[in-house]
């Protein structure tokens, strides 16, 4: 319900977005440095592949956050809304090892687990102060298109083989919709502007049987510093 309405909100003002004169509007190319923060374990989604291998493998899930990089196509529609359009990229590698088990040499049996996500994001914002506010606080929603990768290679251990330890890698990739949320503040001059915001997305995908769990949580907080070019 959520989704469709998200999904609605951005048609209805994409609409307005294309009807509106491009040489009137307030149109500024945003640009992103940040850090994403996945979803903590007791917040991610059930079924989830971290969650189930956190049961029997050590890893640390603050690693999977990382730095992520942006950029961003804004275009106001009148003076307290504009409609965004964006893409960013984070990704990690995590190093993992079995708890309860190591290899006949007694090594470690490890391998590593890795999350690409690039979201693809349509947003619309209420401006409160107005476009022409050297200060500009803004809060929004739409939707996003997050397209993803997860991979597991190194070592594991086949339980149904005598505990058979062998090497493989285990991939998967997709694209998941699901809501943005955006919230932020920017101060505005004449061509340039500087600011901060907070983003959260909500979305998840769908596993193979070769993994331990049907899904892996897309969601999380991304921080971000903003610097925008005005025209």
């Amino acid at each position: 319900m959520l989704q469709r309405t998200v999904t609605s909100v951005v048609l209805v003002l994409a609409a307005f977005l294309v009807c509106a004169r491009p040489a009137h509007a307030q149109q500024t190319v945003n640009f992103t440095l940040g850090h994403f923060s996945p979803q903590t374990f007791d917040s991610r989604t059930r079924g989830d592949v971290l969650n189930e291998n956190s049961t029997f493998l050590l890893f640390d899930q603050d690693e999977f956050g990382g730095a992520s990089i942006g950029g961003e196509w804004l275009v106001g529609l009148g003076n307290f809304f504009e409609a965004g359009a964006g893409i960013s990229y984070t990704g990690q590698s995590v190093p993992a090892v079995y708890q309860d088990f190591i290899d006949s040499d007694g090594s470690e049996i490890d391998s590593d687990l890795e999350l690409r996500l690039v979201p693809i994001s349509f947003t619309v914002r209420l401006l409160p102060f107005g476009q022409r506010s050297p200060i500009q606080p803004y809060v929004g929603a739409g939707l996003g298109i997050i397209n993803w990768r997860y991979r597991e290679s190194g070592e594991f251990i086949d339980f149904g083989a005598g505990n058979e330890i062998f090497e493989d890698t285990f991939e998967e990739s997709g694209s998941s919709t699901g809501p943005i949320f955006v919230g932020g503040v920017r101060f505005a001059g004449q061509r340039f502007t500087a600011g901060g915001e907070v983003r959260f997305q909500d979305a998840e995908g769908d596993l193979p049987n070769d993994f331990a769990a049907p899904k892996i949580d897309l969601g999380g907080w991304t921080y971000n510093l903003t610097v925008g070019v005005r025209f």
